[in-house]
């Protein structure tokens, strides 16, 4: 079976069987077209490669030696990646067991890494001000592009969460967002006036522009006229920071915008409520964060008292 056909009929099963979301089972999918292709590389196959053959994929991935999906460093996946890689493998020889073509899962006996304790960097609200300064709104694109990283810093959403809104989900006389997070969860996210002006100026020129004949139910669109994709909102955001001088990754916006409400003295319930997590430990982290920026503004002022 060649390997478009293979992946087919895991997608299926990601589906059907594992009920995994549209988004998680592209991850899978994109991690497991690379094992494939470096199985073809290694002369190695899914009937007889080893947890130690599991094992050296894993390495190359770490050190960017084979070919990396969509949203990885160049240099490498980093622990969480490769923890999602290792979740895709298992997941992928289940599959495989089901299907008759082996017996036992070489993927159970490996171990994931350890989570990545440090935490998330953030950018200053002027920092984040400049970089969307640097936009020219003069023209479809960059008036999209100011619309959605405004919406992605002054909101807290995800990139999959900002490319899967659709019009219907934009209520502009409450300036409220339905947003679609992890899981499928929907929560409603508030967005403020200068988010407002760039959603009305968007909807009223760029989208339509953008369009053109076409129809879509999407709300940011790409020149093509479709749904905007990750990846291109990844690829427009690298080439927005270079000339702005930031430097950063684009769910950093999400970061700096939790941060900012817990500096400004906003609960953490609300602020787990705001992000769509669904655990509040996983909100907890920024308030490490904002304890950092405290040291750092005693130390500045009160270096005696720093020995």
């Amino acid at each position: 079976m060649d390997k478009n056909a293979l992946l087919k009929r895991y997608r299926a099963r990601l589906l059907t069987v594992e009920r995994l979301s549209q988004l998680s089972c592209e991850t899978y999918l994109y991690e497991i077209g690379f094992f494939l292709d470096w199985l073809l590389e290694q002369g190695l196959d899914t009937r007889s490669c080893t947890s130690e053959d599991l094992t050296r994929y894993l390495a190359a991935r770490r050190l960017g030696v084979a070919e990396n999906p969509v949203g990885a460093d160049a240099a490498g996946i980093k622990e969480r990646a490769a923890a999602k890689a290792i979740s895709a493998l298992r997941s992928f020889f289940r599959f495989v067991i089901d299907a008759g073509a082996r017996r036992d899962n070489p993927a159970s006996l490996l171990e994931a890494p350890a989570a990545d304790k440090r935490l998330p960097s953030v950018m200053a609200s002027g920092t984040v001000d400049a970089l969307l300064a640097s936009i020219k709104t003069n023209t479809h694109g960059g008036l999209r592009d100011c619309c959605l990283y405004e919406l992605l810093f002054s909101c807290g959403l995800r990139i999959s969460e900002a490319c899967g809104i659709n019009v219907a989900d934009v209520f502009m006389d409450e300036q409220v967002l339905r947003v679609t997070g992890k899981g499928g969860k929907e929560r409603l996210v508030p967005f403020g006036t200068k988010a407002h002006e760039l959603l009305e100026r968007y909807l009223r020129i760029a989208r339509p522009g953008l369009l053109g004949a076409r129809r879509s139910e999407a709300l940011f669109i790409s020149r093509l006229g479709k749904r905007i994709s990750r990846k291109g909102v990844w690829k427009n955001y690298k080439l927005l920071t270079m000339p702005a001088g930031v430097s950063g990754k684009l769910h950093t916006l999400r970061h700096s915008f939790a941060t900012e409400l817990l500096s400004g003295g906003a609960d953490l319930r609300s602020v787990q409520e705001l992000l769509g997590h669904a655990d509040l430990a996983t909100t907890q982290i920024y308030t490490h964060v904002d304890t950092t920026r405290l040291r750092a503004e005693h130390k500045k002022y009160m270096p005696v008292l720093n020995v």
